[in-house]
This record gives structure tokens, sequence and C-alpha cells, in this order.
């Protein structure tokens, strides 16, 4: 049988459990990764190797481990389950030359993955993905006489008391401030309870189950539902979700409503720019909001668009030449952490917010909509046998020439279709870990953003 070709998509490698995810496949990956360590390292290269709560995902990361020693690398393995945060931290922080975590982010359960970090704690680049798809295929790696050592590490323990060091807990402490989070069953579970030593931290999903509850553990709206709810049933002040591996997330206000990452976005550049005095690029993916852009007019910063995939905004993070960088996905790196998206680390910084506003988050996303213009946002994930001929189409064409009524002043393709009108945008992208079609989109209300969508998808063919 013919090994089916490995592929990194915009965080990693993905693949259905025992369909492509198996040892064999798992074998060739890490195999690669050994041919990019042992050019580009000095000396015997070590590598920190760790895994979410997936699965038989510590059954992965042991393997993987394991082939690394067998082939001379040494080896610090992660002690339990692990936040992909803190695999990039400990891999910064420690001289390592690479970090890998075995999680599938925020896919379906069915899923597991790669992913790989540099010794900076970045997302590995498009060139070393490459070369470890290269030679993952070709087969052709020639690792280092001997074995490596290996030793286990709590890794996310220490991570954890690093995280204490980066906020002011006294004054969390004192606002009284009272959470909900959501670990969605994955890496997070626990994490914020450690952090603020229990206290008002109420906790959901935070159970082993590595089936996620037949839930993708994304922290999007659509699976917000029980976190909303327990917010709401709880007075709390607020609710945390982080995804699977805990890298990204998800918040919801103190009246239950989901906040869109897009705001969150803004928030946290008023927060650091105005609080802390804090300055920089603000590094946003093309599926983000122009409030940003907007608001670097605004601080007299500079907002860079770049294409889907957190390793395309690390590089400036890893130059400290980024304030903020992030997605719409909810991952999002700062200036003076590791140059890589850390949900954790972002929902330690939005309770040190409010603490220090000392308002409510409702108060604060209304503060950002009054000064830089109304904000509505929605995304659609298509499962469509259609994706490839919507793209060849739309590919053809050039794009659409109106949406919703109203005429697409420009297309910018820098990744997918964003038709960009006076008023808003739509973003018509294919996922790069999953067979799906995505659609986005930004207007001044809901219901413009609900009409672009439904255009749109009734132009392509696609209800």
């Amino acid at each position: 049988m013919t090994a089916i070709p490995v592929r990194f998509g915009t965080d990693g490698w993905r693949a259905v459990l025992a369909d492509d995810f198996t040892l064999a496949n798992l074998r060739r990956v890490t195999l690669g990764t050994v041919e990019w360590l042992t050019s580009h390292a000095m000396g015997r290269p070590s590598v920190v190797v760790g895994c979410d709560a997936r699965f038989m995902g510590t059954t992965f990361a042991q393997f993987v481990a394991s082939t690394f020693v067998e082939e001379g690398i040494n080896v610090v393995m992660a002690r339990g389950i692990t936040p992909t945060p803190a695999i990039s931290w400990y891999a910064a922080t420690h001289g390592m030359d690479a970090g890998i975590a075995i999680t599938a982010s925020h896919n379906p359960p069915e899923y597991n993955g790669y992913k790989v970090k540099t010794g900076d704690g970045a997302p590995a680049g498009t060139d070393i993905t490459r070369r470890i798809e290269l030679h993952a295929n070709l087969g052709e790696v020639t690792g280092i006489p001997g074995s490596g050592q290996l030793k286990s590490v709590a890794v996310g323990a220490s991570y954890l008391n690093h995280l204490k060091q980066c906020f002011n807990l006294e004054v969390i402490k004192q606002a009284g401030l009272h959470m909900v989070h959501d670990a969605m069953f994955g890496a997070s579970r626990g994490c914020f309870r450690k952090i603020l030593a229990g206290r008002h931290v109420a906790q959901i999903r935070s159970t082993e189950n590595p089936g996620f509850d037949g839930l993708a553990p994304e922290p999007i709206g659509r699976n917000l539902g029980a976190l909303s709810a327990a917010v709401v049933a709880r007075t709390s002040s607020i609710g945390i979700a982080n995804d699977g591996d805990g890298d990204r997330i998800g918040v919801v206000d103190e009246t239950g409503e989901v906040m869109s990452p897009h705001t969150l976005m803004a928030v946290f550049v008023k927060y650091l720019h105005e609080e802390k005095g804090l300055t920089g690029l603000i590094i946003k993916s093309v599926s983000t909001s122009r409030m940003l852009d907007r608001m670097a007019a605004a601080y007299g910063l500079r907002c860079v668009t770049c294409p889907i995939g957190f390793k395309y905004i690390a590089p400036s993070v890893v130059k400290g030449e980024a304030l903020v960088g992030g997605e719409e996905s909810g991952g999002i790196a700062f200036k003076g952490h590791i140059p890589d998206r850390d949900g954790i680390y972002a929902g330690m910084l939005l309770l040190e917010m409010l603490a220090v506003r000392g308002k409510s988050l409702t108060a604060l996303i209304d503060e950002v909509h009054q000064e830089f213009g109304p904000h509505a946002y929605r995304r659609i994930d298509l499962k469509t046998v259609k994706k490839a001929s919507v793209l060849a189409l739309l590919g053809s064409d050039g794009g659409l020439r109106r949406i919703a009524g109203e005429p697409v002043v420009k297309v910018d393709r820098t990744d997918g279709f964003k038709h960009i009108t006076e008023k808003g945008w739509l973003l018509v992208r294919p996922s790069g870990t999953e067979p799906l079609l995505r659609l986005y989109a930004e207007g001044e209300t809901g219901a413009m953003v609900n009409a672009m969508l439904q255009d749109v998808m009734d132009q392509l063919g696609l209800n």
C-alpha cells in the first residue's frame, strides 16, 4: 500500500485517527523533524514533547519521544496533559531546539495532530514544515549516532508558575471578580483555578473526556452555549473558554453574550497602549476586523495584515516588533510573552484588565465601539462537495462583483477571496486542516452581516 503523503496545514499536521493518523505516519513525520533538527542544531539537538487531552495523546507523545531518542535527539517529556503554550514557553526559555505538541487543536475529536515549535517558541514556518514534509514523504533520514537522553519534567506546572509572575494577582483578588472557565474538556482544565488559587473560579467541561462529548473543542459562538448559561446562572463577571490545546480563547460577557474575537483584540490593544503605555505593530490575519486599522491610525501605530496561520504573525513577535498579533479564531500573542498564541495568558490579561479598569466587560466593549465604530461579525463553516469548483469559479472571475446590493471595491487575495465593500467585507477561504469552505463577514450590524453571507451562498450555490 502506498503511504499517504504528509501535508502540513496552517498550524501543524492533522489527520483522522486510525485513518491517516497512524503510528507509521507519525514516525514518518517525526523522522522528518529529525532531519530538520540535525541539519540546523549545534551538537546533539534537544526537543520538548507534550500532548493535549485527546484520545491516546500520551501514547502518541511517548512514541514520538522514543523515536527522537532512537535517532540521537535529547528529549524532555512533558509530564501529564500539557497546554501547547507551555510547550512553546519551555522551548523558548530552556534552550531547546524545538517543541512538539501532539494535538489537533480545535479539530473534531476523531482527529489528532503534530505541531512543531522552533527554539524561540514560535510555530514552525513554511520553510521548515515543507522540509519536514519532504523527508517524511521520501523517508531519507539519518539521525545522530548514539541514543539521546530522555527525562520527564512537569512542564505544565512550571509554565503556570511563570504566569503567576506575569500578572497583578493581588489586584485581581481585590476586585472580587467571579469567572467561569470552560476547558472544553481540553488541556487548559484546572489552569485558572491553579493560577488564582481557586479564588472565585467555577469550572465547566473540565473533566477527562477524550471525545470532547462529541463536540469540536473550538471556543466560538455556536459551541459556547454551556458557558453562557453558566455565567448567567452564577452571575459571574466573565466566562473564558479555551480550545483543545489551550492556545485559543473564547469570551462570554457578564450578560451571557459571546464576545467577538475581533472586539477582544481591540480591547487588548486599547488596554496595553493606553493603560500600560506599550507600543508596537498590530498584526492581524486577513480575516480580522478593520477596527484594528482604525485603532492603529488613532494611536500612531502600524497595522499589518497577513495570511491566516500564526506562523505568519510569529516572526514579528519574535523580533519584539509586535504589540498584539492575532487571528479571528481567538489566537493572540502579546508583547513580552512567547511568540505564539496563548489562550491562558490572554484570559489572565483579560481578568487583570477588568480589575485595573474597574468596569464590566460590556462597558469596555461599548468604549471600543463608540470610539472606533460599530462592529458585527459572523463565520460560517460549510462542508460541501463544491469546495474546489467554488474556488475555481472565484479564481477565474476574479471574485464577485456585488454583495447584498453593495459594489465590491476590491478583492484581496492574500489568503482566499476577501471581497471588500464600503461598509464591510466577506472572505471565502478553504480550511487548511479540515474539508471545509469558510465564509467570514464583517459589517456595521448583525443584519448586514447575515445579508452578506446569505447573498454569497446564493450566488455560489452553497445553500
